[in-house]
């Protein structure tokens, strides 16, 4: 794992690699360089703003990154995100060993949020799922960062927040044999304990006393027993006093259940719980930065199998807050475990704002590809303009579907009140319509991450596998919160 440093560097003295960042108004008396290679870089830099010109120091090198300062800081700081996986991988392939890897990173006239994002994007990209291999792969050692900005306290909330990505991105990247409901619960119960959260872990005895029949139906072909996991948030001085409820959807394994998933649409199916995974370490985050927002996460956890006495097609469920649905595709599992949980916050915590978080349709994929959120909102414009505005600025971007009336009837069922796959129209729009009727009349916002949770090549700074993405977003969404909050969201 990365470690970064805040340390006072002359980068012509460190015995390692060195990264300047090297914006429009940065001075050149600090650049290590002769006149001819400044010249270079100079003319390198006038051709191609954003380009990464490196020069050797053997057996190190010298990375001098390119950005452009003027353009809208989302924009210039996403390319720097870009551009530090660019050199982590660079770092990565020239290094022969640990040693050799550490790394100083300078700039001159650079502000902390383009620093910070550097660092975001170096954190993001060294990343790689290695619990499995024999032989450990290469990364990034220690880095040291010179700024004058950059206070050591700003760097270590950042890093706990990234820390949370990395496990967010190894619980998802883990597979049900190692990492099932009952597990994944008491792993949340006891990181829960160490930061003084509040944490109630259900079993499936209590869960059957609740009358969470979305959840008990889909764990009924598992052998592994579900859990509903609880966490709650609540500092002294919260400038909400109704929570903020966060839902993740946790499927640890989706085999479909009965209509099971043909092909190679089981591949990669242990992504299922990444909604899960992603609330409980924003609230994880929130809780390490005590952040001044009171959050509940709710995750509703089991794998879905085609065995035992598995649910099927036209089974009808009666859920926790009572209302019954009709099982049209045993596939479409992920609403029925989320419904059951948006329907226990709202009435056991009447939250100010439920936002759930799921890989619920490959509808969202076909719609937007693997570039942003699907998303949708009932009662909550301004949270959501919020949300949308922040994803603009950490580049994890949020596309709102229409949530008209019209798309009720999708899910309205001749047998029962409600059912839970609509006719193959608007597939990301009918599933969040269904989770809306559990929120009632709470504001609520709902957003399906299925294309941007788990990657299977590598894509901007994320690695194959889990990306996290997500958390960076919704953990911005909550420091805002204070002030959103006195607007009376």
């Amino acid at each position: 794992m990365l470690h970064f440093e805040l340390s006072e560097i002359a980068p012509k003295e460190f015995e390692g690699n060195v990264i300047f960042l090297y914006g429009n108004d940065v001075s050149d008396r600090k650049l290590p360089l002769t006149k001819k290679e400044l010249d270079y870089l100079k003319s390198h830099s006038e051709n191609d703003p954003e380009a990464v010109v490196v020069f050797d120091r053997l057996p190190y090198h010298l990375y001098v990154v390119c950005f452009d300062g003027e353009k809208p800081a989302q924009v210039s700081q996403e390319h720097l995100r870009k551009n530090a996986a660019k050199v982590v991988d660079m770092i990565k392939k020239e290094c022969l060993d640990e040693e050799c890897c550490d790394t100083a990173l300078t700039g001159e006239g650079v502000i902390p949020e383009e620093i910070v994002a550097f660092m975001e994007g170096m954190w993001l990209a060294d990343y790689s799922f290695d619990r499995y291999k024999t032989k450990e792969p290469k990364h990034v050692g220690k880095v040291y960062v010179e700024s004058n900005f950059l206070s050591k306290e700003d760097l270590d909330s950042n890093v706990r927040l990234w820390n949370r990505i990395y496990w967010c991105r190894e619980w998802v990247n883990m597979p049900v044999a190692d990492l099932n409901a009952e597990k994944f619960a008491s792993e949340l119960d006891d990181i829960a304990k160490d930061l003084k959260v509040d944490c109630t872990v259900f079993d499936k005895k209590k869960i059957e006393e609740l009358g969470m029949g979305g959840l008990l139906a889909v764990n009924q072909g598992s052998v592994d027993e579900p859990r509903f996991v609880v966490m709650e948030y609540k500092p002294r001085h919260a400038v909400n006093t109704k929570p903020l409820a966060l839902v993740g959807k946790g499927v640890m394994y989706d085999t479909g259940g009965l209509n099971i998933k043909t092909g190679d649409y089981m591949s990669e199916m242990k992504s299922d719980m990444a909604g899960a995974a992603t609330m409980a370490s924003v609230l994880f985050a929130a809780a390490e930065n005590e952040l001044p927002v009171h959050v509940v996460a709710l995750l509703p956890l089991t794998d879905s199998r085609p065995g035992f006495n598995a649910y099927a097609p036209d089974d009808v469920l009666t859920m926790y807050d009572g209302t019954t649905v009709e099982v049209v595709n045993t596939d479409a599992e992920g609403r029925l475990i989320l419904a059951d949980a948006i329907a226990y916050a709202v009435r056991n915590y009447s939250p100010e704002l439920v936002v759930d978080a799921a890989t619920l349709t490959g509808a969202a994929v076909r719609a937007i590809g693997t570039y942003g959120i699907a998303a949708m909102q009932q009662h909550a414009e301004n949270p959501f303009q919020l949300l949308r505005i922040i994803g603009e600025q950490v580049h994890e971007r949020v596309v709102e579907f229409p949530f008209w009336d019209d798309y009720d009837e999708h899910v309205k069922s001749d047998f029962a009140d409600l059912k839970n796959c609509g006719p193959g129209q608007a597939g990301t729009i009918t599933a969040g319509k269904f989770l809306a009727h559990f929120a009632k009349e709470t504001p609520y916002i709902h957003l399906d991450i299925a294309g941007v949770a788990y990657f299977s090549k590598k894509q901007w700074y994320y690695a194959p596998g889990a990306s996290g993405f997500g958390i960076r977003l919704l953990y911005a969404f909550i420091q805002m919160y204070e002030g959103a909050s006195k607007g009376k969201m």
